[in-house]
């Protein structure tokens, strides 16, 4: 089998643990108005890879991974699922840490034969970087053309598999910077008992130029760039929808242990 690669990075160090052999996969369903990488979002292009080809390049440099390992990341890899149980059941046999960044769109509990392919999935991944784009469902909508209600199921799926996650959220100014959903979005985020990281990131405009050259319109031309000091402020707030959530589950195993 083989896939549809849109691009490989040697030497990744903002894609999990340690320095990372990066996989881009190509196709994505989700069409946010801030992507970056809007190359990437036709299936069935780019370079074909086989898993063989793929570990062969990561072992190259195999001495570099020895606390890091190997990411996929997209676009969307979840659309290549099939390939993508294939390489990390193929990397988890080499003892190779795996990584999938996922926005976890192609979740669907209801459909067995997707849901069978994801028990195999995570099997072998050892930690999900699950990127939430906004948690309102209405806001999701405007924000990527995607309802995020099969990314939350995505989420607590996860955590019922007790995979490893980290949170990644973009947080953009006055499309989801407000502190209702920043505190809601860390509510949702706080029940889950395998969350080990959040990354609030600043939106930022450096895709501009791709968009240009495809010839897509850029709908945020307006929006300036979040400065890292308002991430951290956005990201306060986060925390603290976190906090209240464990402290009102934490409350309850104790109300539990009373009776």
């Amino acid at each position: 089998m083989k896939g549809f690669i849109h691009s490989i990075e040697s030497f990744g160090s903002v894609d999990g643990p340690g320095i990372r052999f990066v996989v881009f996969m190509q196709g994505c369903p989700m069409r946010c108005l801030y992507c970056h990488n809007p190359d990437t979002w036709q299936p069935d292009i780019g370079n074909q890879m086989s898993v063989k080809e793929i570990l062969n390049s990561f072992e190259k440099n195999r001495a570099f991974y020895k606390n890091g390992g190997l990411t996929v990341s997209g676009g969307e890899p979840l659309m290549q699922i099939d390939f993508l149980i294939e390489l990390f059941e193929a990397a988890k046999a080499k003892g190779i840490h795996t990584c999938l960044d996922t926005s976890g769109i192609i979740f669907n509990e209801s459909n067995t034969n997707l849901l069978n392919k994801f028990d195999r999935l995570v099997r072998v991944t050892d930690l999900v970087m699950l990127d939430i784009k906004h948690i309102k469902t209405q806001e999701h909508l405007k924000l990527t053309k995607q309802p995020n209600a099969q990314i939350l199921q995505f989420a607590k799926y996860l955590d019922s598999k007790h995979i490893d996650m980290w949170i990644r959220h973009v947080v953009v100014p006055t499309l989801n910077d407000s502190e209702n959903f920043l505190f809601e979005l860390g509510y949702f985020i706080g029940g889950l008992t395998y969350l080990k990281a959040l990354d609030v990131l600043p939106y930022h405009t450096m895709g501009k130029n791709k968009y240009k050259e495809l010839g897509i319109d850029y709908s945020l031309e307006e929006i300036p760039d979040m400065d890292k000091e308002n991430a951290i402020i956005a990201k306060k707030f986060i925390i603290e929808g976190i906090k209240k959530r464990r402290f009102e589950l934490s409350q309850m195993a104790t109300d539990i242990e009373k009776t």
